[in-house]
């Protein structure tokens, strides 16, 4: 029996996909990759800082999608988010605060106010995605 590749892109939407997760909290980083690794995807990170979230731009290869901390060790994520963006990049944020704590530039992004569902929050991103992988 041969599964068909629309049937195996259903069950896991992100295979070939590299995301990028930007996360302080240990156990939520862990648990973002290990929900987007059951989609099928290849995880760059997780990280938890700024500086380290903008070497992975600068010289981890392709993205595909990102999952980003609003904010991270207190430093807002802002400047990543940004050069995410000028890449076409799709990307989801998630936070413990409101969102008035995010810029009104970012408005039209995904919200993921902490305690979320991980795996809401994977399927999400994937239907962002869309398409083949980079």
């Amino acid at each position: 029996m041969s599964v068909s590749p629309t049937s195996s892109r259903q069950r896991a939407p992100l295979t070939g996909r590299r995301i990028l997760v930007v996360e302080d909290e240990y156990f939520l980083a862990d648990d973002i990759g290990n929900a987007l690794r059951t989609l099928g995807a290849e995880i760059a990170g997780p990280v938890g800082h700024i500086e380290d979230a903008a070497e992975m731009l600068r010289n981890g290869g392709a993205l595909d999608a990102a999952v980003l901390d609003v904010n991270i060790r207190a430093a807002p994520i802002f400047p990543i988010a940004r050069e995410l963006r000028a890449r076409q990049v799709p990307f989801v944020f998630t936070t413990g605060y409101d969102r008035i704590s995010i810029e009104t530039e970012f408005r039209d992004v995904p919200l993921w106010e902490k305690p979320f569902n991980v795996v809401a929050m994977a399927q999400n991103l994937a239907s962002l995605v869309g398409g083949q992988p980079a």
